[in-house]
């Protein structure tokens, strides 16, 4: 199954317990997400991220639990990140954790795809249950 919408995401800085050396930024952010369309859920996670002296260079990992209703089937799940962006050039992984699933959506798995068009988030996400 596909389906897609949109969502709006809410990121707070959080205390890392080691900083960068050098030109390197490390960061810690707190995220909270509310999805609409055929996924309405609501997310909590952790973020963490590399952003180096060049632009357009950096790197994250995140971990989100979603919770709500997805095409009529409530439950949850935890969607992991992994995301580089090479000069500009980005690279983006997000896949639900296997056995994460909850409730209706118990035996879920699937990606997701996020774009970001004029400071709009959307998102495509491929799964299947059973």
């Amino acid at each position: 199954m596909k389906v897609t919408g949109s969502f709006e995401v809410k990121m707070l800085p959080l205390e890392m317990s080691e900083q960068g050396h050098g030109n390197i930024q490390l960061g810690r952010f707190s995220l909270q997400k509310q999805f609409h369309g055929a996924l309405e859920a609501g997310s909590n996670g952790e973020m963490l991220s590399a952003r180096t002296a060049e632009n357009g260079s950096a790197g994250y990992v995140a971990i989100e639990q979603v919770v709500g209703v997805l095409e009529g089937k409530k439950g949850g799940f935890v969607l992991q990140h992994f995301g580089v962006m090479n000069r500009g050039s980005n690279r983006l992984i997000l896949e639900i954790v296997p056995d994460s699933g909850t409730d209706d959506l118990k035996n879920i798995s699937g990606t997701m795809t996020i774009d970001i068009k004029d400071g709009n988030h959307f998102y495509s996400f491929d799964y299947e249950i059973g």
